[in-house]
């Protein structure tokens, strides 16, 4: 299970989960970050530092937030 950025990043960017992720599995987007889910090692670094509250473990992402899971899948496997 990964975490998921979702949409109180739009537009923000602020960039301090990318500063403390152990194995870099956030990427810049055109108008938000991503988390690759096939990286990500759930440890929760991100989540404590994002100052929009935007991460979420995938189990507990808000219901009307859960597309966001698909969106963070989708924007690695261009990649």
């Amino acid at each position: 299970m990964a975490f998921v950025i979702t949409s109180p990043c739009k537009a923000e960017k602020a960039g301090e989960c990318v500063e403390v992720c152990p194995v870099d599995c956030i990427e810049e987007g055109e108008d938000m970050f991503y988390i690759d889910p096939d990286i990500c090692i759930d440890c929760g670094a991100c989540e404590a530092v994002c100052p929009v509250e935007a991460i979420f473990i995938e189990d507990e992402v808000p219901e009307e937030e859960t597309p966001f899971i698909a969106l963070n899948r989708a924007f690695f496997e261009d990649r």
